[in-house]
Formats: structure tokens, sequence, C-alpha cells
């Protein structure tokens, strides 16, 4: 094993556990079941374009795409909150100019979607997406609606607890992961299959973002921080688990 060069401290790389992420195949989580590899990946190689682009918008982002609750003629309904967090490495190091994009239900748990078929209003001055670019930093910051639980058929009386959904870019293809964000002391934690199916009780907690007064707007909106970190043993768990 070659030596680092003079002056270079050598340091074990901090792997995650699996168990800090969620199985392909979860069976209280019932459309797993079908949509699990049943064979074992075929490993491709990577190739240059795959490596080094493209760049998804980053440079497109446009002022104001972070505040959901102003993208249409009249204010949305619901709870107004900030949710603000860093994006960071293993080491806790930020990672800047990371491109964020949200998507999550309006306040009575109804998605802009076509194949969602709740029974719960549309609000007409909320879309429920919004995007962003990390700063020098690795902060980032959204202005939108607390979003509803809603119902789903997974099992009987299933309902999914209030969550946003989060996309971070790199500079590439092969660098998008896919999390959610949890609120604070919501009983359906408990009860929810996806949430649950994360085998590491102390990641779990990883996903539940914290309530921060200095975040919070008087009179206006309540705060929420949600740090995500990318690596490492306390990485924020994501929907496709890291190699081993």
């Amino acid at each position: 094993m070659s030596q680092p060069p003079a002056g270079v401290e050598r340091r074990a790389y901090p792997r995650e556990s699996l168990a800090a992420h969620p199985p392909n195949d979860a069976p209280a989580y019932a459309s797993t079941r079908l949509r699990a590899p049943r064979k074992p990946l075929v490993i491709l190689p990577h190739t240059l374009t795959e490596l080094t682009g493209p760049v998804y918008g980053h440079e497109s982002v446009a002022p104001g795409e972070n505040d959901l609750t102003t993208r249409h003629d009249g204010a949305p309904l619901g709870e107004r909150i900030v949710v603000t967090g860093r994006v960071l490495d293993e080491d806790g190091r930020p990672v800047p100019h990371t491109l964020i994009e949200i998507w999550q239900a309006n306040s009575a748990g109804r998605y802009v979607h076509a194949n969602d078929r709740h029974d719960a209003p549309l609000d007409p001055n909320f879309t429920g997406a919004g995007r962003v670019v990390t700063d020098a930093s690795g902060a980032y910051t959204f202005t939108t609606i607390k979003p509803g639980a809603y119902p789903w058929r997974n099992h009987h009386n299933a309902w999914r607890p209030a969550h946003i959904h989060f996309s971070l870019f790199g500079p590439s293809f092969l660098t998008r992961l896919v999390t959610q964000m949890y609120f604070p002391g919501d009983p359906l934690l408990a009860l929810d299959p996806i949430y649950q199916a994360i085998p590491d009780a102390a990641a779990r907690v990883r996903l539940v973002s914290d309530f921060e007064i200095e975040t919070t707007k008087p009179e206006w909106a309540l705060g929420y921080r949600f740090d995500i970190v990318l690596r490492g043993r306390a990485a924020t768990p994501m929907e496709d688990p890291h190699d081993d």
C-alpha cells in the first residue's frame, strides 16, 4: 500500500452501515415486493458522460424558486413554514453548489399529480415544488406550507406522516440522492412502513427535522432545521443504499 504524501494525514473512511438505509424489499411496504430486484445487480463501468454531466439546472435556478408561497397570484392555504439547513460531507464540511429540489403535498394532503386520487381539495395557489442551490457554506432555505398527512392503500387505515421529499444533485447524473424530511412529534411515524423500513433507529431520527425558534419568523412562519449529511456514519438515510 502506498504511503500518503508528506504532511497528509491518513484516516479511515467512516462508512455508514447499510442499516441506516431502507432495504430494496421491505415486506411491510407492500409495493417494494413488486419493484425490488430479484437477481444480483449487474455492475456497468462508468463512462465519462456519466461522471461529468449533464448538470441539472444549477445555473438556471431563478431567485424566488425556493419560496413556494409566492409562485401564484394568491397566498396558499395552510401553515407557513421555513425549512433551512446545510448539506455536509462525512467530516462535517459544507458541500456548496448542490442543487436541491423539493416536492410535497399541500396542506390538505393532496399532490398536484394526475395519479393522486385522494379526496382532498387542490389549492390553486400551491404547486408544491421548489428548488435552490446551496451557498458557499452548504446552506439552503425553503419557504413553504406544512404538508398534510394523506391516506395510502398499503394496508388498512394507512396514513403517511407529513413529509417533504428532497432531491439533491451534484455535478452529474450519478450524484443524485433522494430522501424525505419529517416533522417532530408526528404520531404517524411509529405506524409508517416507509419510515420504519430503516433498520437503524438512530438513523431514522436523522430524517426528522428540528423545530428552531431562531428560524421562526414572528407572526408569520414556524421554522425547522434539516441538515443533510451525504456520507459516513452520520449519513442521512437515502432511498437507495450506498455500496457497502
